[in-house]
């Protein structure tokens, strides 16, 4: 029923910013969570960021405070700030939204850092 799109992904240079949002196609009634993954190639798809129902915040040990997640929760909508971006941040970046009754997921953005 729900799809999530995400937007933002571009390809910056090391030390370089970029917003990411993930849109729902409709409210999403129930949200336990909201989150960001990413994905490496070869590598296993990972957490970035999560903000629970009721606003904390969790950030992989990698992110060192360079990230931001936000929400908007009447829209359904979540944001990934992300600065100080490093070639190492390089990868697809999926969106998530957890709901009692299932787990959503986008499609992906790709964020490229390369100078």
């Amino acid at each position: 029923q729900v799809q999530l799109v995400e937007s933002g992904g571009d390809l910056v240079q090391p030390g370089g910013s970029l917003r990411l949002s993930c849109a729902a196609s409709r409210s999403i009634s129930g949200i336990r969570s909201m989150s960001w993954y990413r994905q490496v190639a070869g590598l296993e798809r990972e957490l970035v960021a999560r903000i629970a129902g009721g606003g904390d915040v969790r950030y992989a040990d990698f992110v060192e405070g360079r990230f931001r997640i936000s929400r908007d929760k009447t829209l359904s909508r979540t944001f990934l700030q992300m600065d100080s971006l490093k070639p190492e941040d390089t990868a697809v970046y999926y969106c998530s939204v957890s709901t009692p009754w299932g787990d959503y997921w986008g499609q992906g953005t790709q964020v490229t850092v390369s100078s």
